[in-house]
């Protein structure tokens, strides 16, 4: 009889447990459909003590990443904290598994750990769409992409959260066929198997999904200009509207201007980039637009009621 597929997590403080969950859930449901054990699975951490989850639960975990056992499949799963100290017991561990011909992966923000050791040079991969602004201003040079998921070779990457699932159901059709993983899906209520082809619901655009097409084309043209912010006229033309028309377009559909709403963007890609990396700050003021660094807090304080050094302060940043 063939061995059950061995998944190792290997977890980081401030973790997401929605995400862990997740992938975990649908082995379990697995191996109670078939009635046997198909999976099997550790949680494992840096030194072997528990490992506290970015909603305040303490996790045990069944060992340490100093000596893990042979994994088909290892994840790094992170969230809030993506602390660069006690990662070269990660990096160890994940080359490890590769020698032993193992596969290798990251949900949520484990991509920066897997990055950091570079591990994913060459290679494609995905992460939550809040991290990925930080992500690609780090490493420009990989492909990080905005789906749920990426698998490209040995390296499996997830944007976490629910997306966690939708990887674990792709790799049960690989394995077992599409029967099981339809069947797991029904036993989570879930609708729809979503694939890699899926993108991200990010936070700027996902609740528009139901908006005109020219205001979501509006939308996808400010967000690819966000380090250097198109005047809203020019937006409208490349779109195919005038100024007017992008105009009672916002109004109607968002409540606001659109030059109010392109603001709102380029402060939400400044906040992204002061909690999840260490630039400086003046650097974060131009990646999202801002002449100067005085503008730049003015206009963060009148949104988010602090100033970028007190967000900065009070977050979790990736060092």
């Amino acid at each position: 009889m063939t061995p059950p597929r061995a998944f190792g997590f290997a977890l980081i403080d401030a973790f997401s447990m929605m995400s862990v969950c997740s992938a975990i859930e649908p082995l379990r449901a697995a191996n109670r459909l078939l009635g046997r054990d198909v999976y099997r699975w550790s949680l494992l951490s840096a030194d072997g003590a528990p490992v506290r989850a970015s909603n305040g639960m303490q996790l045990g975990v069944d060992g340490s990443l100093a000596s893990p056992a042979g994994f088909d499949l290892l994840f790094v799963c992170a969230g809030l904290n993506v602390d660069a100290r006690p990662q070269r017991v990660f990096a160890g561990a994940l080359r490890r598994t590769l020698r032993r011909g193992g596969a290798i992966g990251a949900i949520s923000a484990g991509a920066f750990v897997l990055a950091r050791a570079g591990l994913l040079d060459g290679h494609r991969c995905t992460i939550h769409w809040e991290y990925r602004p930080a992500f690609v201003e780090r490493w420009p040079e990989i492909d990080c992409t905005h789906a749920l998921f990426e698998i490209d070779r040995q390296r499996y990457t997830c944007a976490g959260g629910v997306a966690s699932m939708d990887l674990m159901l792709s790799l049960m059709a690989r394995d077992q066929g599409p029967g099981l993983s339809h069947a797991v899906a029904n036993q989570f209520q879930v609708e729809r198997i979503r694939s890699a082809r899926d993108p991200q619901r990010s936070g700027a655009v996902g609740y528009l999904e139901e908006a005109p097409a020219a205001l979501r084309n509006a939308v996808a043209t400010m967000l690819a200009d966000i380090e250097d912010p198109l005047p809203i006229p020019e937006v409208a033309r490349r779109v195919g509207l005038t100024a007017r028309q992008i105009e009672r377009l916002f109004a109607r559909h968002v409540g606001q201007s659109p030059l109010r709403y392109y603001l709102g963007l380029r402060l939400e890609r400044a906040r992204e980039l002061l909690l999840h990396t260490d630039l400086a700050m003046l650097d974060v003021a131009v990646a999202a637009g801002f002449a100067t660094g005085s503008h730049f807090s003015q206009c963060y304080r009148a949104r988010y009621g602090m100033t970028p050094s007190e967000a900065r302060s009070r977050g979790a940043a990736v060092t």
